[in-house]
């Protein structure tokens, strides 16, 4: 029996990771398998941990591959190494043991488990009630990803009349997200409602194409501003995860030049093809944390805008 076929050890993070079933079809259309699945984000766990680093992980977990059953893993289970750093998180009604994904051994450890896709808590163990991101999830109405294209280009005008530095990621799903890079020294209902007040604010400005009805069948066709995730506990997709969608889409950050790019759809790089990404053109969010900014001060411009005035320079 081959190593590929029975069970072998890669390094990562300078440990030795067992890759179990590594011939198990993950992708089955595109010939990916756990060993590939292992292969990319131990390939990609330099720039992905920047972003995933100190952050709770949910694990979005598909044994059977992505066209088979799956389910959320958000407390680590009994038999996961000692070596993964784990964080008891409050929750309603008490705690849960929850994974924090620090290395590139944990990443792949992770992979091995068939989790596709890690989801990040949008705040840090020091201050799991402070987020630090701010974000706009942007789905289309239908399918056509330029209204996507163009409504995170006026949630970008708006974060950047308010102080904030926004940038944005396809989903490798339908859509795209605008996150802001946030300071954490505000809450997280400080941070849900700013969200709020600033899709309030948009979809004033644009009624036929924006909206904050949260009921599909009273949208009328127009996209939907969600800022749901902008709470306690919520979980975003992790930059550079794969997606359970056909080809193995990443989600992959981008400059707003390549949003602006109509060859490059929600589901344009691909677990192929994104570690030849990184390497001819680095991380677009390498720099994200000097973009950190005050939502307290955001806040204050945009009640003003909200009110019809010009924010202060």
């Amino acid at each position: 029996m081959s190593a590929r076929s029975g069970r072998y050890e890669v390094r990562a993070g300078g440990r030795r990771v067992a890759v179990t079933r590594p011939d198990k079809e993950m992708f089955p259309e595109e010939g990916i398998t756990k060993a590939d699945l292992v292969d990319y984000y131990r390939s990609v766990a330099r720039p992905m941990l920047t972003h995933l680093r100190d952050r709770p992980v949910a694990m979005e977990r598909y044994p059977d591959g992505y066209r088979g059953r799956s389910f959320f893993h958000k407390d680590v289970p009994d038999y996961f190494p000692d070596w993964i750093h784990r964080l008891e998180v409050p929750k309603e009604g008490g705690t849960l043991d929850m994974a924090v994904c620090d290395d590139a051994a944990t990443l792949a450890y992770l992979a091995n488990q068939a989790c596709l896709t890690p989801h990040a808590w949008l705040s840090r163990t020091g201050g799991l009630d402070r987020p630090d991101r701010l974000i706009f999830d942007l789905d289309p109405p239908g399918d056509d990803f330029g209204v996507v294209r163009w409504a995170a280009f006026t949630v970008r005008d708006l974060l950047r009349d308010v102080g904030l530095r926004p940038a944005p990621m396809t989903t490798g799903s339908r859509g795209a997200h605008v996150l802001a890079p946030l300071d954490g020294k505000a809450g997280f209902d400080e941070a849900r409602d700013f969200a709020r007040l600033a899709a309030e604010v948009l979809a004033a400005r644009h009624p036929d194409r924006l909206t904050t009805e949260i009921r599909k069948n009273r949208r009328g066709g127009r996209l939907y501003l969600d800022v749901q995730r902008n709470a306690y506990a919520q979980t975003a997709v992790a930059p550079y995860a794969v997606r359970a969608r056909p080809h193995a889409p990443v989600a992959t950050p981008l400059t707003w030049d390549e949003l602006a790019d109509e060859r490059i759809g929600p589901r344009h790089f691909t677990l192929r093809t994104l570690p030849a990404r990184l390497e001819q053109r680095g991380d677009p969010w390498a720099g994200l944390r000097r973009d950190r900014r005050s939502l307290t001060a955001a806040r204050r411009r945009l009640d003003r805008l909200a009110l019809g005035r010009r924010p202060r320079p």
